[in-house]
């Protein structure tokens, strides 16, 4: 089975709808939705409970992409709305942890500052969206990160607290963090060379 385009049917031509009404997009809004139920759950100390909700967040992640493909409802709305509400979602998330405490500073920097250099670099360049395909490298990144949130806040609930599990959200944060900067790197380069073959008229 696959992990990385689960769903995805071989030898099938996908269309590219350009409703909004499709059950993945559904999806994506729904977990965008969840954004402030965890900030809520965190800011209150409910620990467990905003586990809960960011385990939903990542797995409906990877669901998403798993219905468009699967249902045959990829879409133009889809593509842009589910990597930009991945985007808030961890922007915020990690903003809350270090807000409250349960992060140290670099895991909001370490995902904030390359983000914003890439809006800036695509507003720049395309007055939009530069429409570059996700890499495989962004994929791992992004769930190495909704793994590692999760353990991070179980690491700081009353069980939790003094086990191996706080252990293992920074290290897993730490190489997220890091392939998160390599992934930022790649898609600069891919946007600046995009870029340059649309002014030479070669695509």
């Amino acid at each position: 089975m696959r992990i990385i385009g689960a769903g995805t049917r071989d030898n099938f031509e996908y269309r590219l709808l350009t409703t909004f009404w499709t059950v993945p997009n559904l999806i994506t809004v729904c977990r965008f939705l969840l954004v402030p139920l965890f900030i809520w759950q965190t800011v209150t100390l409910h620990y467990g409970w905003a586990t809960l909700t960011l385990v939903i967040l990542g797995s409906s992640d990877w669901i998403d992409g798993y219905a468009a493909r699967r249902l045959d409802q990829i879409s133009t709305v889809g593509k842009w709305l589910d990597p930009v509400a991945d985007r808030v979602a961890l922007i915020v998330v990690a903003s809350t942890f270090v807000a409250t405490e349960i992060a140290p500073a670099w895991l909001v920097f370490a995902i904030v500052i390359p983000d914003l250099i890439l809006i800036i670099n695509t507003l720049v360049l395309f007055r939009g969206s530069p429409h570059l395909k996700v890499s495989n490298l962004g994929k791992i990144r992004t769930a190495l990160l909704l793994i590692g949130t999760p353990f991070l806040l179980l690491g700081n609930t009353n069980w939790g607290k003094g086990t191996i599990l706080g252990d293992i959200a920074t290290w897993t944060l730490a190489v997220a963090c890091v392939l998160h900067v390599v992934a930022a790197v790649q898609y600069f380069v891919q946007a600046q060379r995009k870029a340059k073959l649309l002014k030479s008229g070669t695509i």
